[in-house]
Protein backbone atom coordinates (compact mmCIF):
# COMPACT_ATOMS: atom_id res chain seq x y z
CA UNK A 1 0.00 0.00 0.00
CA UNK A 2 2.65 2.66 0.88
CA UNK A 3 4.21 2.37 -2.58
CA UNK A 4 0.95 2.82 -4.47
CA UNK A 5 -1.13 5.08 -2.24
CA UNK A 6 -2.45 8.20 -3.94
CA UNK A 7 -3.82 11.45 -2.55
CA UNK A 8 -6.17 12.54 -5.32
CA UNK A 9 -9.18 11.94 -3.08
CA UNK A 10 -10.01 10.67 0.38
CA UNK A 11 -12.50 8.43 -1.44
CA UNK A 12 -9.51 6.35 -2.53
CA UNK A 13 -9.04 5.04 1.02
CA UNK A 14 -10.14 1.59 2.08
CA UNK A 15 -12.43 0.69 4.96
CA UNK A 16 -11.06 1.51 8.40
CA UNK A 17 -10.71 -1.42 10.85
CA UNK A 18 -13.55 -0.28 13.10
CA UNK A 19 -16.06 0.01 10.26
CA UNK A 20 -14.98 -3.31 8.78
CA UNK A 21 -15.28 -5.03 12.15
CA UNK A 22 -18.76 -3.61 12.61
CA UNK A 23 -19.88 -4.94 9.24
CA UNK A 24 -18.42 -8.35 10.00
CA UNK A 25 -20.22 -8.44 13.34
CA UNK A 26 -23.47 -7.32 11.72
CA UNK A 27 -23.06 -10.12 9.19
CA UNK A 28 -23.48 -12.84 11.81
CA UNK A 29 -26.92 -14.30 11.47
CA UNK A 30 -30.00 -12.52 10.19
CA UNK A 31 -31.71 -9.31 11.24
CA UNK A 32 -34.95 -7.51 10.50
CA UNK A 33 -34.85 -5.51 7.26
CA UNK A 34 -35.30 -1.81 6.45
CA UNK A 35 -33.80 -0.43 9.64
CA UNK A 36 -35.81 -2.25 12.28
CA UNK A 37 -32.71 -4.01 13.57
CA UNK A 38 -30.55 -3.71 16.71
CA UNK A 39 -27.59 -2.19 14.82
CA UNK A 40 -29.61 0.69 13.40
CA UNK A 41 -31.17 1.43 16.79
CA UNK A 42 -27.72 1.30 18.38
CA UNK A 43 -26.30 3.68 15.76
CA UNK A 44 -29.18 6.12 16.23
CA UNK A 45 -28.58 6.14 19.98
CA UNK A 46 -24.87 6.76 19.36
CA UNK A 47 -25.70 9.78 17.20
CA UNK A 48 -27.99 11.20 19.86
CA UNK A 49 -25.35 10.79 22.56
CA UNK A 50 -22.68 12.31 20.35
CA UNK A 51 -24.79 15.32 19.39
CA UNK A 52 -26.39 15.62 22.84
CA UNK A 53 -29.91 15.93 21.49
CA UNK A 54 -32.91 13.84 20.46
CA UNK A 55 -32.36 14.21 16.72
CA UNK A 56 -34.03 12.22 13.93
CA UNK A 57 -31.72 9.96 11.90
CA UNK A 58 -31.79 8.53 8.39
CA UNK A 59 -29.11 6.47 6.65
CA UNK A 60 -28.61 6.71 2.89
CA UNK A 61 -26.07 5.34 0.45
CA UNK A 62 -24.17 8.45 -0.66
CA UNK A 63 -23.58 12.15 -0.19
CA UNK A 64 -25.51 13.33 -3.23
CA UNK A 65 -28.63 11.63 -1.90
CA UNK A 66 -28.05 12.95 1.60
CA UNK A 67 -27.67 16.55 0.44
CA UNK A 68 -30.35 16.50 -2.23
CA UNK A 69 -33.06 14.82 -0.18
CA UNK A 70 -32.29 16.98 2.85
CA UNK A 71 -32.56 20.18 0.82
CA UNK A 72 -35.71 18.94 -0.93
CA UNK A 73 -37.32 18.50 2.48
CA UNK A 74 -36.71 22.17 3.29
CA UNK A 75 -38.34 23.90 0.35
CA UNK A 76 -41.09 23.77 -2.25
CA UNK A 77 -40.52 23.53 -5.99
CA UNK A 78 -41.10 27.28 -6.44
CA UNK A 79 -38.53 28.22 -3.80
CA UNK A 80 -34.74 28.43 -3.84
CA UNK A 81 -31.60 27.36 -2.01
CA UNK A 82 -28.70 29.74 -1.42
CA UNK A 83 -25.28 28.11 -1.85
CA UNK A 84 -21.66 29.10 -2.48
CA UNK A 85 -20.54 29.12 -6.09
CA UNK A 86 -18.18 26.18 -5.59
CA UNK A 87 -20.46 24.20 -3.26
CA UNK A 88 -20.69 20.51 -4.11
CA UNK A 89 -24.47 20.75 -4.47
CA UNK A 90 -23.95 23.31 -7.23
CA UNK A 91 -20.95 21.94 -9.12
CA UNK A 92 -20.82 18.19 -8.57
CA UNK A 93 -24.27 16.70 -7.99
CA UNK A 94 -25.64 16.74 -11.53
CA UNK A 95 -28.66 18.87 -10.63
CA UNK A 96 -29.84 16.37 -8.00
CA UNK A 97 -31.05 19.01 -5.48
CA UNK A 98 -33.22 20.59 -8.17
CA UNK A 99 -34.41 17.18 -9.37
CA UNK A 100 -35.46 15.83 -5.98
CA UNK A 101 -37.11 19.11 -5.00
CA UNK A 102 -39.06 19.12 -8.26
CA UNK A 103 -37.39 22.31 -9.42
CA UNK A 104 -36.20 24.42 -6.48
CA UNK A 105 -33.47 26.66 -7.86
CA UNK A 106 -29.97 26.99 -6.43
CA UNK A 107 -28.96 30.64 -6.09
CA UNK A 108 -25.19 30.91 -6.37
CA UNK A 109 -23.34 33.32 -4.11
CA UNK A 110 -19.93 34.40 -5.38
CA UNK A 111 -17.13 33.64 -2.92
CA UNK A 112 -13.34 33.68 -2.76
CA UNK A 113 -12.98 30.75 -0.40
CA UNK A 114 -16.23 28.81 -0.66
CA UNK A 115 -17.75 30.50 2.38
CA UNK A 116 -21.13 32.18 2.34
CA UNK A 117 -21.60 35.34 4.37
CA UNK A 118 -24.67 36.89 5.99
CA UNK A 119 -24.36 39.77 3.52
CA UNK A 120 -24.56 37.44 0.51
CA UNK A 121 -27.60 35.68 1.95
CA UNK A 122 -29.33 38.94 2.78
CA UNK A 123 -28.74 40.29 -0.73
CA UNK A 124 -30.51 37.31 -2.29
CA UNK A 125 -33.49 37.49 0.03
CA UNK A 126 -34.02 41.23 -0.06
CA UNK A 127 -32.89 41.87 -3.64
CA UNK A 128 -36.02 40.40 -5.21
CA UNK A 129 -39.33 39.82 -3.45
CA UNK A 130 -41.67 39.67 -6.43
CA UNK A 131 -43.60 36.59 -7.54
CA UNK A 132 -41.40 36.15 -10.63
CA UNK A 133 -38.35 35.20 -8.53
CA UNK A 134 -37.93 31.83 -6.77
CA UNK A 135 -38.44 32.67 -3.11
CA UNK A 136 -35.34 31.85 -1.00
CA UNK A 137 -36.17 29.25 1.64
CA UNK A 138 -32.97 27.43 2.56
CA UNK A 139 -29.25 28.04 2.90
CA UNK A 140 -26.61 25.33 2.58
CA UNK A 141 -23.04 25.64 3.83
CA UNK A 142 -20.24 23.13 3.31
CA UNK A 143 -18.15 22.30 6.38
CA UNK A 144 -15.25 22.21 5.53
CA UNK A 145 -15.65 24.13 2.27
CA UNK A 146 -14.55 22.86 -1.13
CA UNK A 147 -11.30 24.77 -0.60
CA UNK A 148 -10.63 22.92 2.65
CA UNK A 149 -11.40 25.87 4.89
CA UNK A 150 -13.50 25.62 8.01
CA UNK A 151 -16.33 27.89 9.08
CA UNK A 152 -15.68 29.11 12.61
CA UNK A 153 -18.41 28.75 15.20
CA UNK A 154 -18.98 32.49 15.10
CA UNK A 155 -19.37 32.41 11.32
CA UNK A 156 -21.96 29.64 11.55
CA UNK A 157 -23.83 31.47 14.29
CA UNK A 158 -23.87 34.66 12.23
CA UNK A 159 -25.26 32.82 9.21
CA UNK A 160 -27.82 31.08 11.39
CA UNK A 161 -28.95 34.37 12.93
CA UNK A 162 -29.42 35.79 9.45
CA UNK A 163 -31.43 32.73 8.44
CA UNK A 164 -33.70 33.08 11.46
CA UNK A 165 -34.21 36.76 10.81
CA UNK A 166 -35.16 36.11 7.18
CA UNK A 167 -37.22 32.95 7.70
CA UNK A 168 -34.70 30.54 6.13
CA UNK A 169 -33.68 27.02 7.09
CA UNK A 170 -30.00 26.13 7.43
CA UNK A 171 -28.46 22.93 6.04
CA UNK A 172 -24.88 21.83 6.55
CA UNK A 173 -23.11 19.61 4.01
CA UNK A 174 -20.81 17.72 6.35
CA UNK A 175 -19.13 15.32 3.94
CA UNK A 176 -15.95 15.92 5.97
CA UNK A 177 -17.67 17.01 9.17
CA UNK A 178 -15.32 14.93 11.34
CA UNK A 179 -12.32 16.82 9.96
CA UNK A 180 -13.97 20.15 10.81
CA UNK A 181 -14.74 19.00 14.36
CA UNK A 182 -11.09 18.06 14.86
CA UNK A 183 -9.91 21.38 13.44
CA UNK A 184 -12.05 23.43 15.82
CA UNK A 185 -11.73 21.01 18.73
CA UNK A 186 -15.36 21.54 19.63
CA UNK A 187 -18.28 19.30 20.50
CA UNK A 188 -20.41 18.29 17.49
CA UNK A 189 -23.41 19.97 19.10
CA UNK A 190 -21.60 23.32 19.21
CA UNK A 191 -21.04 23.29 15.46
CA UNK A 192 -24.55 22.18 14.57
CA UNK A 193 -27.84 22.59 16.41
CA UNK A 194 -26.52 24.87 19.14
CA UNK A 195 -25.18 27.12 16.37
CA UNK A 196 -28.55 27.05 14.59
CA UNK A 197 -28.16 24.29 11.99
CA UNK A 198 -31.51 22.62 11.21
CA UNK A 199 -30.37 19.58 9.26
CA UNK A 200 -27.00 18.09 8.38
CA UNK A 201 -25.61 15.55 5.95
CA UNK A 202 -22.87 13.68 7.82
CA UNK A 203 -20.30 11.94 5.64
CA UNK A 204 -19.21 8.44 6.59
CA UNK A 205 -17.43 7.41 3.41
CA UNK A 206 -14.64 9.97 3.70
CA UNK A 207 -14.28 9.14 7.39
CA UNK A 208 -13.34 5.51 6.74
CA UNK A 209 -16.58 3.69 5.98
CA UNK A 210 -17.24 1.63 2.88
CA UNK A 211 -20.50 3.33 2.05
CA UNK A 212 -23.19 5.36 3.73
CA UNK A 213 -24.04 8.86 4.91
CA UNK A 214 -26.39 10.05 7.62
CA UNK A 215 -29.02 12.77 7.44
CA UNK A 216 -29.60 14.35 10.83
CA UNK A 217 -32.67 16.48 11.55
CA UNK A 218 -32.10 18.55 14.67
CA UNK A 219 -35.62 19.90 14.25
CA UNK A 220 -37.68 16.71 14.17
CA UNK A 221 -40.68 18.47 12.60
CA UNK A 222 -38.65 18.95 9.42
CA UNK A 223 -38.23 15.18 9.08
CA UNK A 224 -41.92 14.62 8.34
CA UNK A 225 -42.17 12.31 5.33
CA UNK A 226 -38.41 11.98 4.91
CA UNK A 227 -38.62 8.19 5.14
CA UNK A 228 -40.91 8.28 2.11
CA UNK A 229 -38.45 10.52 0.27
CA UNK A 230 -35.71 7.98 0.90
CA UNK A 231 -37.84 5.12 -0.36
CA UNK A 232 -38.95 6.99 -3.48
CA UNK A 233 -35.34 7.95 -4.27
CA UNK A 234 -34.08 4.37 -3.97
CA UNK A 235 -32.20 5.20 -0.78
CA UNK A 236 -33.99 2.88 1.65
CA UNK A 237 -31.54 0.05 2.29
CA UNK A 238 -33.17 -3.32 2.84
CA UNK A 239 -30.13 -4.59 4.76
CA UNK A 240 -29.87 -1.35 6.67
CA UNK A 241 -27.61 -2.81 9.33
CA UNK A 242 -24.66 -2.72 6.96
CA UNK A 243 -25.06 1.06 6.61
CA UNK A 244 -25.71 1.72 10.28
CA UNK A 245 -23.38 -0.70 12.10
CA UNK A 246 -20.17 1.17 11.22
CA UNK A 247 -21.58 4.39 12.65
CA UNK A 248 -22.29 2.70 15.98
CA UNK A 249 -18.75 1.40 16.37
CA UNK A 250 -17.08 4.55 15.01
CA UNK A 251 -18.87 6.66 17.62
CA UNK A 252 -18.49 4.20 20.48
CA UNK A 253 -14.73 3.86 19.97
CA UNK A 254 -14.06 7.47 19.05
CA UNK A 255 -12.52 6.28 15.78
CA UNK A 256 -14.42 8.89 13.76
CA UNK A 257 -12.40 11.64 15.43
CA UNK A 258 -9.13 9.72 15.61
CA UNK A 259 -9.14 9.03 11.88
CA UNK A 260 -10.08 12.61 11.03
CA UNK A 261 -7.29 13.93 13.25
CA UNK A 262 -4.78 11.73 11.43
CA UNK A 263 -5.96 12.93 8.01
CA UNK A 264 -5.73 16.57 9.11
CA UNK A 265 -2.25 16.00 10.54
CA UNK A 266 -1.07 14.48 7.26
CA UNK A 267 -2.31 17.53 5.36
CA UNK A 268 -0.44 19.88 7.71
CA UNK A 269 2.67 17.69 7.48
CA UNK A 270 2.64 17.83 3.70
CA UNK A 271 1.98 21.58 3.63
CA UNK A 272 4.93 22.27 5.92
CA UNK A 273 7.25 20.34 3.61
CA UNK A 274 6.25 22.08 0.39
CA UNK A 275 5.67 25.59 1.72
CA UNK A 276 8.19 27.99 0.24
CA UNK A 277 9.36 25.73 -2.56
CA UNK A 278 10.06 27.69 -5.76
CA UNK A 279 7.12 27.60 -8.11
CA UNK A 280 4.79 26.19 -5.44
CA UNK A 281 2.05 28.25 -3.82
CA UNK A 282 -0.38 27.04 -1.16
CA UNK A 283 -3.58 28.63 -2.42
CA UNK A 284 -5.79 28.30 0.67
CA UNK A 285 -5.13 27.97 4.39
CA UNK A 286 -4.73 24.31 5.34
CA UNK A 287 -7.50 23.85 7.91
CA UNK A 288 -8.70 20.27 7.35
CA UNK A 289 -7.42 17.33 5.31
CA UNK A 290 -6.84 19.01 1.95
CA UNK A 291 -3.92 20.94 0.46
CA UNK A 292 -4.40 23.03 -2.69
CA UNK A 293 -1.25 23.97 -4.60
CA UNK A 294 -0.71 26.30 -7.51
CA UNK A 295 1.85 24.57 -9.71
CA UNK A 296 3.40 25.37 -13.05
CA UNK A 297 2.58 23.15 -16.01
CA UNK A 298 6.10 21.72 -15.78
CA UNK A 299 5.69 20.71 -12.14
CA UNK A 300 2.23 19.29 -12.78
CA UNK A 301 3.52 17.22 -15.70
CA UNK A 302 6.53 16.13 -13.66
CA UNK A 303 4.39 14.79 -10.82
CA UNK A 304 2.18 12.97 -13.29
CA UNK A 305 5.25 11.46 -14.93
CA UNK A 306 6.38 10.15 -11.55
CA UNK A 307 3.08 8.37 -11.13
CA UNK A 308 1.19 10.79 -8.89
CA UNK A 309 -2.53 11.24 -9.41
CA UNK A 310 -4.42 14.37 -8.38
CA UNK A 311 -7.24 16.59 -9.54
CA UNK A 312 -6.71 20.06 -10.93
CA UNK A 313 -9.58 22.47 -10.31
CA UNK A 314 -10.75 25.49 -8.26
CA UNK A 315 -8.62 28.25 -9.68
CA UNK A 316 -6.31 25.80 -11.44
CA UNK A 317 -5.05 24.35 -8.17
CA UNK A 318 -3.71 20.85 -7.72
CA UNK A 319 -5.67 19.24 -4.89
CA UNK A 320 -4.20 16.67 -2.52
CA UNK A 321 -6.53 14.98 -0.04
CA UNK A 322 -5.41 12.91 2.95
CA UNK A 323 -7.43 10.16 4.55
CA UNK A 324 -7.61 7.99 7.66
CA UNK A 325 -5.09 5.53 6.15
CA UNK A 326 -2.58 8.00 4.71
CA UNK A 327 0.96 6.74 5.28
CA UNK A 328 3.40 9.40 6.41
CA UNK A 329 6.17 7.73 4.38
CA UNK A 330 4.06 8.06 1.25
CA UNK A 331 3.27 11.70 2.09
CA UNK A 332 7.00 12.28 2.45
CA UNK A 333 7.62 10.61 -0.91
CA UNK A 334 5.17 12.99 -2.60
CA UNK A 335 6.84 15.99 -0.97
CA UNK A 336 10.29 14.70 -1.93
CA UNK A 337 9.28 14.29 -5.57
CA UNK A 338 7.86 17.80 -5.66
CA UNK A 339 11.01 19.15 -4.02
CA UNK A 340 13.20 17.37 -6.57
CA UNK A 341 11.14 18.70 -9.45
CA UNK A 342 11.33 22.29 -8.20
CA UNK A 343 15.11 21.96 -7.85
CA UNK A 344 15.41 20.64 -11.39
CA UNK A 345 13.04 23.31 -12.69
CA UNK A 346 15.06 26.05 -11.03
CA UNK A 347 18.29 24.72 -12.53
Amino acid sequence: MPNTQQFASDNYAGICPEALRAMEEANRGSATAYGDDPWTLRAADAFRRTFETDCELFFVFNGTAANSLALASLCQSYESIIAADIAHVETDECGAPEFFSNGAKILVGRTTNGKLTPETIRAFVLGRTDIHFPRPKAVTITQPTETGQVYTLDEIRAISATCRELGLRLHMDGARFANAVETLGCAPAEMTWRAGVDVMSFGGTKNGMAIGEAVIFFDRALAEGFDYRCKQAGQLASKMRFLSAPWAVMFETGAWRTHAAHANACARHFARQVEGLPGVEIMFPVEANGVFLKLSETLTAGLHARGWRFYTFIGGSARFMFAWDSHIARVDALAADLRALTTADAA
